[in-house]
């Protein structure tokens, strides 16, 4: 028997799987038309997607008045969702990087999958700061270009302008990694083309992959530098994110907590979204061999662990909001004046969908189930986007001067903008998922014979062999 890989694991390949196998069940939705489902959920998309580009067009041209923001709610909804955004980025850099140092062999069906959707997330959260500066035109104002506007020049202790930084470094980091992996695949696919058009473009893709000794040395290379620089960029990045809030003076933003409390929130809910978007792919593209119960049980436990982090940070919110005896404290959103307040069912709604629904996944069964882990997948990400909101509208909505109480209503714009960007971000990936392999199956085939059904029982059958 091989003596590298323990029996008692569950196999991550299921079903008697050679080589080619593998090949053909990746390449299959490239290949074949687009069935009805696939053509439903992206006209769905892309009418929501154009409704939202409305809205933004809208908001371009009226001003941002549109929205229901006023004096002392300046930021709301919009920043909500950038943060929503942002955060759902960061389970791509995670399987992707994280796991690839540690050499976990169950992140290779999702890794790719869930770099598409960092991407795609990102794009989707890049939008909101821009529309938010009111006069879009002027954007170029945030980068530091010394002089050219007399004595006019950008604060660099902003963490708004770590923000440019730290997104635009994830953004393109994260670009060259998807794409990186992708090259070997798109060589698989350009070899099998039939059709002259497609066979030039995925040519063009795969950059004359040969898949000689050397082009795979380089490859193993680039990858583990690549994943080295993003690991750190999995806390920095919503670390900077949290700096928005918490070097501001404003109370219940001016925390310490909010950093490492972040970045558990933003992984709890990028782990979410990969089982939203897997738990869909894998009977739609019939990738049910590859994405298997195991890989859904050892997501699951992620999202377990994070989740764990984000209610000691709130549990730590509400008890140094009561101890603290400040009267400001006991407005902000997670304390005694938060639960029964005017937004006492925003406070609600994050406590139920991030704390008690999670908690579900403690047991087995559950966790192993996909239409729980599907339905669970979902409300984590309805209470995170409230976490959010929570943290900016409550925060606000009590200003230091009781005459400068207000509260928020979100607009038919605002909420058609989120809509869009739920659209967008459903339009590229259902684009994504019929012309680029879904699963980096050159990787998978590396753990074919450690980790496929068929070899497994084939080393356990030698070993009673010996045995006797």
């Amino acid at each position: 028997m091989s003596h590298y890989e323990s029996p008692v694991r569950e196999p991550l390949i299921i079903g008697h799987k050679t080589y080619h196998d593998i090949t053909v069940d990746i390449a299959r939705p490239i290949e074949n038309k687009s069935g009805k489902l696939w053509w439903l959920a992206f006209s769905i998309a892309l009418v929501t997607f154009l409704y939202g580009l409305g809205c933004i067009a809208y908001t371009i041209g009226t001003g941002i008045g549109v929205w229901g923001i006023n004096r002392t709610i300046g930021w709301a909804w919009d920043i909500t969702n950038f943060v929503w955004w942002v955060g759902i980025g960061h389970a791509g850099t995670l399987i992707s990087a994280v796991l690839l140092l540690f050499r976990q062999k169950w992140r290779m069906s999702i890794n790719r999958s869930a770099e598409a959707m960092t991407i795609f997330a990102v794009v989707q959260a890049a939008l909101f700061p821009v529309i938010h500066m009111g006069r879009p035109w002027v954007g170029y104002w945030v980068f530091p270009v010394p002089n050219n506007f007399g004595s006019f020049w950008v604060n660099f202790n902003s963490p708004l302008l770590w923000d440019v930084f730290a997104i635009s470094t994830y953004f393109s980091v994260s670009v060259v990694f998807w794409y990186m992996g992708l090259i070997p695949d798109f060589a698989m696919i350009r070899d099998r083309a039939k059709k002259p058009f497609s066979k030039k473009i995925y040519g063009i893709l795969s950059m004359g992959w040969g898949g000689k000794a050397k082009h795979w040395q380089r490859h193993e290379e680039l990858s583990l530098v690549l994943a080295g620089l993003c690991t750190p960029l999995v806390f920095s990045v919503h670390t900077i994110v949290s700096f928005d809030f918490a070097t501001s003076v404003i109370k219940g933003w001016h925390s310490t907590v909010y950093p490492p409390y972040f970045v558990a929130g933003a992984i709890f809910s990028g782990f979410a979204m990969v089982q939203t978007l897997l738990s869909v792919m894998r009977k739609v593209m019939h990738l049910e061999e590859y994405i298997t119960r195991q890989h859904i049980e050892l997501m699951n436990i992620v999202i377990i662990v994070t989740g764990g982090m984000v209610a000691v940070a709130y549990a730590t919110e509400f008890w140094v909001g009561w101890y603290s005896g400040s009267r400001y404290e006991d407005f902000t959103y997670f304390s005694p004046g938060a639960a029964v307040g005017p937004y006492w069912w925003a406070f609600w709604a994050l406590i139920i969908c991030n704390v008690l629904v999670p908690g579900l996944l403690w047991f087995r069964k559950i966790r192993r189930d996909f239409v729980w882990t599907f339905i669970i997948s979902i409300v984590v990400n309805t209470g995170m986007w409230f976490e959010r909101f929570d943290i900016i509208v409550i925060n606000l909505s009590r200003d230091y001067i009781p005459g400068g109480w207000t509260m928020f209503m979100p607009t038919f714009v605002d909420v058609g903008i989120f809509i869009g960007t739920n659209g967008f971000f459903f339009v590229l990936f259902l684009l994504y998922s019929r012309t680029f392999p879904v699963i980096a199956q050159a990787e998978l085939k590396t753990i074919l014979k450690s980790s496929g059904e068929s070899y497994k029982k084939h080393h356990t059958e030698d070993d009673h062999h010996h045995e006797h």
